[in-house]
C-alpha cells in the first residue's frame, strides 16, 4: 500500500503490525559502519552496486547493492542476473545475525519487482520464494511478482489465500503477523489483472477481515479488477478512519486503482499533502472517466 522505504549504509527497517493489526510499528536498527561504507550523501556508482553485489562473502555489501539497483531502475544488462543470484541466497532467519543472508534475497526480491519488463526472467524464482518459510521473503517475492504483472502466479498466490481470513489471514501463534502476508498478496492479484470469476472468489472474503489495511487491499484488488463501485466504499470510509496509517494506506490504493470518483475525498483527507499528492497522480495514471485530467491537475496544484 504504502511505497517501500528503504534506508541507505547504516540503517534497516522491519515492521511488524501490532495485535489489533491497524498500526504499524516501525524498529530501526543501527548496522557498524563499515570501511566500504560512503559518507552521507556521497553517491555510488552503477558498477560500484554491481560490484557490491557480486561480492558473495559479504551480505551488508550485497544489501545495498541491491538495493542501489532497483531504487535507480538499473538496466545494465548484469542487474538482474545478479539479482537472481541473490534472491537464490537463502538460509533459516536469524533475526540475530544483522543482515544475514535472507536480507539479502529480500532486497533482491524487491529490486527485481522494480525492473520490470527486463526482470521477467525472475518469475520462476520468485514463484520458488512463495514457498519459503521467511514471511519477509514471501511478501517481498508476492509485491515484485504483482510489479512484473507475472500471470504464472495468479495460481500460487490463490493457493495461499485459499483459507480466507480464517486461516491464511489468521494471526500467528505468539506473532503479530499474518500466518500469510496477505496485504501483499491480495495487492499482487490486483496488479497482475486477472479478473476471473475464482480469483474474486478468493479477494472478497478479506473484505471482511479484522484489519483495516488487510481490508484496504482487498477492496483495492476487487475495484481495479471488477471496477464495480460498490468496493471503493470502503476505501471512502478508511479515509476517515481515527488512525493516519489507515487513512495512508487508503489514500495509496485509491491511486493504485485509479478511481477518480475519489479526488475530492484523497484532497479533503487528514494527512500529508505529500501522500495524496501521490495518490492524485495514480488516478491521473491509472483512472479513466471523470474528473479529467485537467480537473485532476488543478487538485493537485492546490495542494502544493
Amino acid at each position: 500500500m504504502l511505497p517501500a522505504l528503504a534506508f541507505g549504509e547504516g540503517f534497516f527497517c522491519a515492521w511488524v503490525s501490532v495485535t489489533n493489526g491497524p498500526a504499524i510499528t516501525w524498529a530501526s536498527a543501527r548496522i557498524s559502519r563499515l570501511p566500504w561504507a560512503p559518507m552521507a550523501g556521497e553517491p555510488i556508482t552503477e558498477q560500484e552496486a554491481l560490484g557490491r553485489l557480486r561480492n558473495s562473502d559479504d551480505p551488508s555489501q550485497q544489501y545495498y547493492g541491491a538495493w542501489w539497483l532497483g531504487r535507480n531502475r538499473s538496466q545494465h544488462p548484469e542487474a538482474v542476473p545478479l539479482l537472481i543470484e541473490a534472491l537464490r541466497q537463502r538460509r533459516p532467519r536469524d533475526p540475530g545475525a544483522g543482515v544475514e543472508e535472507n536480507a539479502v534475497a529480500r532486497n533482491a526480491a524487491r529490486a527485481l519487482g522494480k525492473l520490470a519488463p527486463a526482470a521477467r526472467a525472475a518469475v520462476p524464482e520468485l514463484l520458488a520464494a512463495l514457498d519459503d518459510a521467511d514471511d519477509g521473503l514471501r511478501e517481498a517475492a508476492a509485491r515484485a511478482l504483482g510489479d512484473l504483472r507475472a500471470h504464472e502466479a495468479v495460481a500460487p498466490i490463490c493457493a495461499r489465500l485459499a483459507g480466507g481470513p480464517a486461516l491464511a489471514g489468521a494471526r500467528q501463534h505468539n506473532c503479530p503477523r499474518l500466518v500469510e502476508p496477505c496485504e501483499a498478496l491480495l495487492e499482487a492479484l490486483g496488479d497482475i489483472g486477472a479478473a476471473t470469476p475464482d480469483v474474486l472468489a478468493v479477494i472478497e472474503p478479506f473484505i471482511n477481515h479484522d484489519w483495516p489495511l488487510i481490508r484496504s487491499a482487498a477492496a483495492r484488488a476487487l475495484l481495479q479488477l471488477s471496477g464495480d463501485p460498490r468496493w471503493a466504499e470502503p476505501l471512502l470510509a478508511l479515509l476517515g478512519d481515527g488512525q493516519l496509517q489507515v487513512r495512508r494506506a487508503a489514500l495509496m490504493d485509491l491511486g493504485a486503482a485509479g478511481w477518480r470518483p475519489a479526488a475530492a475525498a484523497i484532497s479533503a483527507t487528514l494527512a500529508e499533502n505529500s501522500l495524496k499528492l501521490i495518490a492524485l497522480r495514480g488516478l491521473v495514471e491509472n483512472g479513466r472517466g471523470e474528473p479529467g485530467e485537467e480537473a485532476l491537475l488543478l487538485t493537485m496544484d492546490n495542494l502544493l
